[in-house]
């Protein structure tokens, strides 16, 4: 899916003269709240700012701007009540009554500020003034919406907004930029940034390389194959530091993949034969033709094992160069990149599956059918607690690993049988919450304690589970996880490879096999297909982007990368085969990156295709 994106910063700079402001001009700390009157949220929020303005002093300069809530009335006509003040003591003091005067502002709050006005002025409001208070709200409303505002109160803290808790302490260590506050300031910038989980990937990837070319390499590679075990009495089960990456930690990663793949052919991309046809088409060409090319190239022989290698597609460097592209890349584009490396996923793991496999162990496959039983049993009973889930694929993982197939399928399993659930009244919940807060605070007003009772909190968290499916909490928290620190872990531990011109004598077919599947075989079979398929009228091309722009994109799906590493771990057992194959795919993929970038860039004043014959068919 593709994430709405929000600015962070504050829209205009704070003006003394125009907006509402308590503090110096020169102060250390301004802190900037959207905020309406017949905002629950905000009449709390008042008491923190006082708890600020005393915890601060001159060092905080605070700034009120109005966002009344759309469908309120009162909040609209309050904002502007307070506008007709003369000066800015009358402001705040009408401000702070509308906020604190009852628990829900009412007609009477109004009628009584009004009258107040009035008299303090010795005039009733003229019409003139009526109209200047109405445009002020439209342009704080107007700065709102370009702030990314979207609930009240909203805080920006020095121009940034602040996006935790609406409490003293919290907005205090903001202010104060604490080194955990920095921290995680710093980690949200780098996972909101498109390209971050692909540049992460590439420097793993540079220190693996350059680690294995120098003095360290010895040490480097020694590190991977130290043994790693859990005992218990007698028992033991243990494995090298690299293959509980691969076989272990990858496996989130297809736990993720599945979850990913479920999510699109259930509310993604790929519910409807219309918005699927294209992308899967796509895929099964650019998995069929660098798979065909690389059997022509190598038709027989100790490296024939290896046409799995160029089918696959690296989608994390692939959406990276298409974020770095930013508006040049029509949105649908990405749709229909993200689309067909879900579809060439599946592909991906159906070759693992069936040729990619150890000797087979019956017994312990049918423990892990029994396992998978388990499972089914667990969704049918609508269980939603991600717990037992996490158990049984632990077990589940151990019996496909000694069945002979390759372990990380239990993550893909797994993700089948992740229940998802219909979408929650929202409106009801919020409600209980509110309920279930209120209630608490009536009950535990003479108790010397603060915040809620723990009877309370568990009752909120109950709340809260329903707000999300188990399998879209689990594909929120792991495909964090999988791209930040799974994938950059098995680029460390598998993309070191001597870099010897050597490999081009004695491997020269692997290399060429390889890099013509994936240079060449990816975007022909995709651009093909799909072109076929639109003709035949099995799809339609959207508008919003040309064929060139396809091609592109098709282009990008050459890079192979992690999985055509995996891959090629599984194709081939000679050390110097893999390390030919490693050199192909880096090569293939940097040649790959580079021609998609390029048609890309080149293709984004083109838009809509020009082809007569095409553009009808899309359009019908």
């Amino acid at each position: 899916m593709i994430p709405i994106v929000r600015s962070k910063w504050l829209d205009r700079p704070v003006d003394q003269n125009i907006d509402h402001v308590l503090g110096p001009e020169d102060a250390e700390f301004t802190l900037v709240e959207y905020g309406g009157y017949d905002c629950p949220g905000c009449r709390a929020a008042n008491e923190v700012i006082a708890g600020l303005r005393d915890e601060f002093g001159d060092r905080l300069r605070y700034v009120f701007r109005h966002r009344p809530i759309t469908d309120s009335d009162i909040a609209r006509r309050a904002a502007e009540l307070v506008e007709h003040a003369q000066n800015p003591e009358q402001f705040w003091a009408m401000h702070v009554e509308l906020m604190t005067h009852s628990s829900q502002l009412m007609e009477e709050d109004l009628r009584a500020v009004s009258a107040k006005l009035e008299e303090q002025n010795n005039h009733e409001i003229p019409d003139s003034a009526a109209e200047e208070a109405r445009a002020r709200v439209d342009g704080d409303i107007k700065s709102a919406d370009a702030s990314g505002v979207l609930v009240t109160p909203s805080f920006f803290i020095n121009g940034r907004r602040y996006e935790g808790p609406w409490d003293q302490h919290a907005l205090s260590d903001a202010m104060f930029q604490t080194p955990g506050h920095r921290a995680r300031l710093a980690t949200l910038d780098f996972l909101s940034w498109g390209p971050s989980a692909g540049l992460l990937l590439l420097l793993a990837t540079l220190v693996a390389v350059a680690l294995t070319n120098s003095p360290l390499a010895h040490a480097f590679n020694e590190f991977w194959e130290q043994p790693f075990e859990f005992t218990l009495g007698k028992l033991s089960f243990g494995m090298s530091i690299h293959h509980w990456i691969n076989d272990g930690l990858l496996t989130l990663f297809f736990l993720v993949v599945g979850l990913e793949i479920k999510r699109e052919f259930t509310v993604g991309h790929l519910t409807n034969r219309r918005s699927a046809a294209l992308p899967i088409a796509a895929a099964i060409g650019g998995m069929a033709v660098p798979a065909l090319l690389y059997i022509l190239l190598i038709p027989e022989g100790p490296w024939a094992n290896g046409w799995g290698i160029p089918m696959a597609t690296d989608t994390a460097f692939a959406i990276a160069l298409i974020a770095v592209l930013g508006s040049r890349v029509p949105v649908e584009l990405r749709v229909f990149l993200t689309a067909a490396a879900v579809v060439d996923d599946i592909g991906a793991i159906l070759v693992i599956a069936v040729f990619y496999s150890a000797d087979l162990q019956v017994g312990y496959l049918i423990a892990a059918a029994a396992t998978t039983a388990v499972l089914a049993l667990l969704n049918r009973a609508h269980v939603y607690r991600l717990s037992p889930y996490v158990c049984v694929g632990i077990v589940l993982w151990f019996f496909v690993y000694e069945a002979g197939l390759h372990a990380t399928l239990a993550g893909v399993v797994l993700a089948m049988f992740i229940p998802t659930r219909p979408p929650p009244n929202l409106k009801a919940l919020v409600a209980q919450a509110n309920t279930i807060l209120e209630e608490d605070m009536r009950s535990g007003g003479d108790v010397l304690r603060h915040g809620p009772s723990l009877p309370a909190i568990s009752a909120i968290d109950a709340v809260h589970d329903r707000l999300e499916s188990p399998a879209a909490r689990l594909l929120r928290h792991g495909g964090t996880q999988s791209s930040y620190v799974v994938l950059p872990l098995f680029a460390l531990a598998n993309a070191g490879v001597v870099m010897s011109m050597d490999v081009f004598g004695t491997h020269s077919g692997l290399v060429l096999a390889i890099m013509v599947g994936l240079v060449i075989g990816k975007p022909l079979g995709m651009a093909t297909v799909a072109l076929l398929a639109v003709r035949l009228g099995l799809a339609t091309k959207p508008d919003a982007y040309s064929w060139r722009h396809l091609v592109g994109a098709t282009a990008l799906a050459g890079i192979g990368f992690t999985m055509s590493l995996f891959v090629a771990g599984q194709a081939f057992e000679s050390a110097a085969d893999f390390a030919a194959a490693q050199i192909a795919v880096f090569a293939a993929s940097v040649l790959a990156a580079c021609i998609g970038t390029a048609l890309l860039y080149s293709g984004s004043g083109k838009s809509v295709d020009k082809h007569p014959n095409l553009q009808a068919e899309v359009k019908g």
